[in-house]
């Protein structure tokens, strides 16, 4: 089971990663690891701007939203992440965000952007 979902997150990933891409996103980094439970899925730029995405991936919603997998606690988490990759980089950035890109559907997968959440 544990190797299904790693394919799977890796699926979901890829995709993120083809979409950002698209939309003139820079990949800088993937799958960054801070400690065990902080993991940056991917770290791109955009103009001067640093974004952080977290990609949540599902087959079908029967399990629940995507979106409904990024809880205060896996926010907390991201900031942790955030501020440890922060402090380890030497590029200077006007600014960062954290965004979260949820997909639904494995023949045609629909892709939601959601720019700019709290954490």
């Amino acid at each position: 089971m544990f190797l299904n979902n790693r394919k799977k997150g890796e699926e979901g990933e890829n995709l993120a990663k083809d979409y950002l891409k698209k939309l003139g996103y820079k990949i800088l980094d993937t799958n960054w690891h801070y400690s065990k439970f902080c993991e940056l899925d991917i770290v791109a730029k955009t103009k001067d701007i640093l974004v952080f995405v977290e990609v949540k991936y599902r087959t079908n919603s029967a399990c629940g939203t995507p979106f409904e997998a990024v809880n205060s606690s896996k926010l907390k988490n991201l900031k942790t992440a955030i501020t440890a990759y922060l402090q380890t980089t030497n590029e200077k950035f006007k600014s960062y965000r954290l965004d979260v890109i949820g997909i639904v559907g494995k023949d045609n997968p629909q892709i939601e952007h959601l720019k700019n959440v709290e954490c």
